[in-house]
């Protein structure tokens, strides 16, 4: 939805490409808590390279990748009109709602159910089965059912 810290982007940016972070690992000196060299750099220009992630007020993110994802995803939900469908939601908080006001979305578009997971804000819309519990504990606890 914002990115992926799992590819680069030119940080000025001198063009839309956009590029895997797999192999490159980034070293931190633990006293200092920053990055040391080699930094990553853009194939295009030698430019810094950045996560292509979207940032506050950022003017820079290029956003290619996630629109074709967005894309997908408009289409998939699409082919789930009609169907019977559960929406499990893991952790996502008030603070920066963006997961909450999408899963909220595709709720009532599908007339779906909504499984929000969420140890401190588990609240929902009317119909929102709530789970004020970690993720991986509420999991534990649904998979017999899930199974049958």
């Amino acid at each position: 939805m914002h990115g992926s810290i799992h590819h680069f982007q030119c940080s000025v940016p001198c063009s839309p490409l956009i590029w895997s972070a797999e192999d490159f690992q980034i070293a931190v000196d633990e006293k200092t808590l920053r990055a040391v060299s080699p930094l990553p750099v853009c194939p295009r220009c030698g430019s810094l390279a950045r996560p292509n992630v979207l940032m506050f007020n950022d003017g820079s993110w290029q956003d290619t990748r996630t629109a074709e994802q967005e894309e997908r995803l408009d289409i998939w939900l699409e082919s789930l009109r009609g169907a019977s469908v559960v929406i499990i939601e893991c952790g996502a908080g008030t603070a920066i709602a963006t997961v909450r006001i999408l899963s909220d979305s595709i709720a009532r578009q599908l007339h779906a159910t909504l499984i929000r997971i969420n140890p401190r804000e588990p609240e929902g819309l009317p119909g929102t089965l709530s789970f004020p519990i970690g993720a991986a504990a509420a999991l534990t606890g649904l998979d017999p059912f899930v199974r049958g």
